[in-house]
Order: structure tokens, then sequence, then C-alpha cells
């Protein structure tokens, strides 16, 4: 590579390395944006590359029609990633993240692209299911889940611009999360490590632990003090574990 980013609306690369040894590519949780990477990508730099997917409907990409189902985002961010496989590739996803990233595996295995590895945060399973309706409740309803959570500077929320801006993009990503439903597929031969709060609302530590039946490679469940994002907090501990799994995984 010529160190040109190839052409996609869907990748971010905050700081490049013509030396990194692999590249992780980071899917944001619902209603979030690449940016929330880019303190990841800053630690991780310049032994491994981070990409942090852009989905439409938010920041630079606020004027593009939203995607409300996690198989048409997987689909997109699949094809944005076919120029980036000439460096072992590690997946992370956060929340909603966590499943399109387990989306984009299993088409980048079906490929013959084997991924470094899955890190699978704050979502139970793919096969977890449960029945939620975010996605239906009004505005109110839908603010008062973000609260609950504790992932947005409760001041933001306070600001109506800010609300309106945030709002359309929130909604169709619960509505990706909550319609998404599992189709039987070969499991993934790669490592799956699964990083959950230990107070965390949405996921149980056995529908944590339950990412162990999506792949015949090694599982491994991590839980940190915290809530829903818990990673806020645990940022460096975050990162310490993902540098440590790559490069331990990691194939030349």
């Amino acid at each position: 590579m010529n160190g040109t980013d190839p052409t996609s609306d869907w990748i971010r690369r905050f700081h490049r390395s013509a030396s990194a040894t692999s590249r992780l590519v980071c899917f944001p949780h619902a209603g979030g944006s690449a940016s929330y990477f880019h303190g990841v990508s800053k630690s991780l730099t310049p032994d491994t590359e981070v990409l942090a997917v852009q989905y439409p409907g938010r920041q630079d990409r606020r004027g593009e029609p939203l995607l409300d189902s996690v198989g048409a985002m997987a689909d997109a961010a699949y094809e944005a990633l076919a120029p980036w496989t000439d460096r072992p590739l590690g997946l992370f996803g956060h929340s909603m993240g966590a499943l399109v990233a387990f989306e984009v595996a299993a088409r980048l295995a079906g490929d013959g692209v084997v991924p470094v590895g899955l890190f699978a945060s704050g979502r139970r399973a793919p096969s977890c299911y449960r029945d939620e309706n975010v996605h239906l409740r009004d505005d109110a309803g839908v603010m008062a889940e973000l609260n609950r959570l504790d992932g947005t500077d409760s001041r933001l929320l306070d600001d109506a611009e800010l609300r309106e801006m945030i709002l359309p993009a929130l909604r169709s990503d619960y509505r990706a999360v909550e319609t998404y439903h599992y189709t039987p597929r070969p499991t993934l031969v790669c490592p799956v490590w699964a990083l959950v709060g230990d107070d965390d609302p949405r996921t149980t530590l056995d529908e944590a632990r339950a990412w162990s039946e999506h792949t015949t490679g090694l599982f491994e469940l991590t839980v940190f003090p915290g809530g829903h994002f818990y990673l806020n907090a645990q940022a460096d501990a975050v990162v310490d574990l993902v540098r440590s799994r790559l490069s331990a995984h990691r194939t030349p």
C-alpha cells in the first residue's frame, strides 16, 4: 500500500503507521461514531494501525441516509475493508458494533480471510435474544435509555439542538440491533475475546460467555468493573488487553 487511504466513506484512519504489523478495525456502538476510537488509535500506534468505521448519518456523514439493519451495515463495512486485508486484521466492536463486527468476520471468513480475532465488547452473543423496543419509544423514552446506560454526558442531552442531531441515528441504530436475528452459519475459527462490565444492564455474564458458541477457536471472557460503557473508565486496561492479544495471535 502506498500510504494513501483507499477511497471509502466508511473507514477512518487517524494515525498512519508504515511499520504496523497488524490492523484493528473498530465498530462503534449505537449512536456512536468513528471518533470514539481516536484515543485507541493513538495508544496502539505504531505497532497496530487502527481503522475506525464511520456509519452513515453522523458527523461528516450526517446528511447521508441511515442504515437500520445490522446486515446492511456489515455488508457495506465488509466491502470497504477489502483494500485493507494486506495485513493481519483484528476486529473490535462495542455494543451494536460487536454484532456488526461479528457479521463482518463471517463475511471475511467466507472469502478465506481469517481475522486475528474478534473483540466483542458490551454485547450479548448473537444467539442470545431479548425482546426489546427502545426504537419504538418516543424521543423522551430513547433519551431515557441513553441516560440509563450512562454513555453520554447528560449536559449534552439537555441541549435541544444536539438532541435533534443525535436522535435520528440513535433510533435507527436501536432499530438495527433490536430487529437483528442471528442466522446459524459455520462458526468462526478465529479467537473471540468477550469483554463486559460487571454491572451492565444489557449483557449478563452468561450472555457474554455465550460468545464461546460462535467460534471453534480460543475463547476468553474478561470482566471489568463498570456498566455498559465500562470502557470509558477502563480505557487503559482495555487497550493493554487488545495489544496483548493481537501481539500473541497475529500471524506474520
